[in-house]
């Protein structure tokens, strides 16, 4: 039997993973491999590289010498990780990590707030709980911590924008207090209105007091919930101490009220006489009533006596005055009116006095004759005048008698 000639020898090296299928060691058969590529006939990779499932061709991996764990990565060509890393080389930061390095990436400080930050600054993004800053540490304008802790999340400051700057701090009690109140308000919350101010509807306005308050004596100045001034000066009254007081005046509320100066004047009496004769029983009662009245009227000091009565009395308040002149004019009307009347009834009795009717009566010799004494009634009725009623009247005035004279007495 006779060796086989060399030609005669397969090498059956791997296409893809050697430059020649038929050129491989004599002895052992290895086949010359291409980077990459391993094994008697070059189908295996090398470490480092996969066939990304093709079982022919082999890849580098290429993992990241600084994220990855080692350069071997799986049949996918997905390398291993270290902590913090991602991506299929490992060559960046999971989220909510950042600062990549050698030991891997770090987890975003954001103190609860967020989970995400930037890769390389590991500024934090998208804040919650009303913070901000780098790390969330931060409250956010008009926003307090209620404790130390930087994971608590912040709270609205008790602050309004209309009383304070908005902003707030917490004091050595752990209470928030606002910042800064603005001009016309006070307190931890600014809820309250400064002296010389008032609440109308929640909203603190000046104290309008036309200057007659003083302050260093009423630093209050008016009342805090009504806006009503409080202790008037210079002699003036009123919500807004717009007008003087009583006993005072002053032509506004600008200038200083001046007690008024009271004057009594003079006042002469002169006593009504009344001429009078024989009058009615009416006249007599209305003449009483009249000198009645007038002895009402108080004594005031005759002109003879020359009596000159002024005096400045503060106290006599204008209601008071207006009244007592008021009682003057009232009384002054009835005693006027009184005499008045009694001069009227005087004037109707002499009146019905001249008016009132006279009859003359003339004995003849056969009859008696009736005539008028005033002409207002030239056609009276006489016929009473005597008791027979046979009596006729002639046509000329004079009365007819058919009755004996001899029984009339003259």
């Amino acid at each position: 039997m006779f060796p086989c000639s060399p030609t005669d020898y397969m090498c059956n090296c791997s296409s893809t993973g050697s430059p020649s299928m038929d050129q491989c060691n004599e002895t052992t058969g290895q086949c010359e491999c291409y980077p990459g590529y391993t094994g008697l006939q070059c189908t295996d990779c090398e470490e480092g590289y996969f066939t990304n499932g093709t079982g022919e061709v082999c890849m580098p991996c290429g993992c990241d010498t600084t994220g990855a764990l080692h350069s071997l990565c799986d049949s996918s060509g997905i390398c291993t990780c270290k902590k913090g890393v991602y991506g299929s080389k490992c060559d960046e930061c999971q989220p909510g990590y950042f600062r990549f390095s050698d030991t891997g990436c770090q987890p975003c400080q954001c103190n609860n707030h967020s989970s995400s930050c930037l890769p390389q600054s590991g500024t934090c993004l998208n804040c919650q709980g009303s913070t901000e800053g780098p790390l969330c540490e931060k409250c956010k304008y008009n926003f307090y911590r209620p404790s130390a802790a930087l994971t608590d999340s912040c709270e609205p400051c008790p602050c309004s924008t209309v009383m304070s700057t908005g902003s707030c701090h917490i004091d050595t009690n752990g209470q928030p207090v606002c910042d800064q109140c603005q001009l016309q308000y006070r307190g931890p919350h600014c809820d309250k209105c400064k002296d010389g101010y008032y609440s109308s509807d929640s909203i603190c306005m000046l104290c309008e007091c036309n200057g007659n308050v003083d302050s260093r004596t009423s630093p209050r100045v008016c009342d805090p919930d009504t806006g009503q001034c409080l202790n008037c000066s210079n002699n003036t009254a009123g919500k807004h101490c717009e007008k003087c007081a009583e006993g005072y005046v002053g032509e506004d509320c600008s200038e200083l009220c001046k007690v008024i100066p009271t004057t009594v004047p003079p006042t002469t009496q002169t006593p009504t006489t009344l001429s009078t004769t024989t009058m009615s029983t009416v006249t007599t009662t209305n003449l009483t009533t009249l000198l009645t009245t007038h002895a009402v009227l108080p004594t005031l000091p005759s002109a003879s006596e020359n009596i000159t009565t002024t005096a400045t009395v503060s106290e006599v308040s204008w209601t008071q005055f207006n009244i007592i002149i008021l009682a003057v004019i009232i009384v002054l009307v009835v005693v006027l009116m009184g005499f008045v009347g009694g001069v009227y009834m005087y004037r109707e009795y002499q009146n019905r006095k001249l008016n009132a009717p006279f009859w003359t009566i003339e004995l003849k010799e056969d009859n008696i004759s009736f005539s008028s004494y005033h002409d207002s009634i030239p056609n009276a009725d006489v016929s009473g005048l005597l008791e027979d009623e046979g009596n006729e009247v002639a046509p000329n005035g004079q009365l007819s008698l058919s009755t004996p004279i001899n029984m009339y007495n003259a």
